[in-house]
């Protein structure tokens, strides 16, 4: 696994390797920063943005966006594990100034944040249903910039059925995987 684009360009990152996780694969990374900077559907854009990464696992999104130039990054990580080579990603990309990590449920941590940000990603396990409950804490508490972009990954299998506080403007198919792209309204 690498960084696609940016000052990192190239730069190897390590990643889980289990049955139970599966990375953002680099070309579905490469097409969703295509996406944000080249569509017409949102003005968001990755560079000084703030991003909220949901379920972090490894890092991959969230380093992939400060290698493009976000502002800063906040890391949710739960699992021990995928937390420990979180860390050791920033560490390895020389990101700790530009990052913020939390080991702590999504729950949890929306309890305590106070902070809005620009973009939301979401990477949950396959079979979790329960960002959609999150996605309502997150418009009922205002954690969004006005100008927001909610990017959410998802099995083509699946079949969501999203809260009304959230608009999908595009969504995109690679392979096994679905990239829905939304506002919080």
């Amino acid at each position: 696994m690498r960084i696609v684009s940016g000052n990192l360009k190239g730069k190897k990152i390590f990643y889980k390797k289990s049955i139970n996780t599966r990375p953002l694969r680099d070309q579905v990374k490469e097409s969703i920063f295509n996406i944000i900077d080249h569509s017409k559907l949102t003005e968001v854009k990755i560079r000084e943005s703030e991003v909220l990464d949901l379920y972090s696992g490894t890092g991959s999104f969230g380093l992939e966006c400060l290698s493009r130039g976000s502002k800063k990054i906040y890391f949710i990580e739960k699992d021990n594990f995928s937390y420990n080579i979180l860390k050791k990603n920033i560490k390895l990309t020389q990101m700790e100034n530009k990052s913020v990590c939390f080991n702590l449920d999504v729950n949890t941590f929306l309890k305590k944040n106070k902070k809005k940000f620009d973009i939301i990603f979401f990477d949950p396990p396959f079979k979790s249903f329960d960002f959609l409950d999150i996605i309502r804490v997150i418009k009922k508490f205002l954690m969004y910039k006005e100008n927001n972009l909610v990017i959410i990954h998802r099995d083509t299998k699946i079949k969501d059925t999203f809260p009304d506080c959230i608009k999908i403007f595009k969504t995109s198919i690679y392979g096994r995987s679905k990239v829905i792209f939304g506002t919080i309204i």
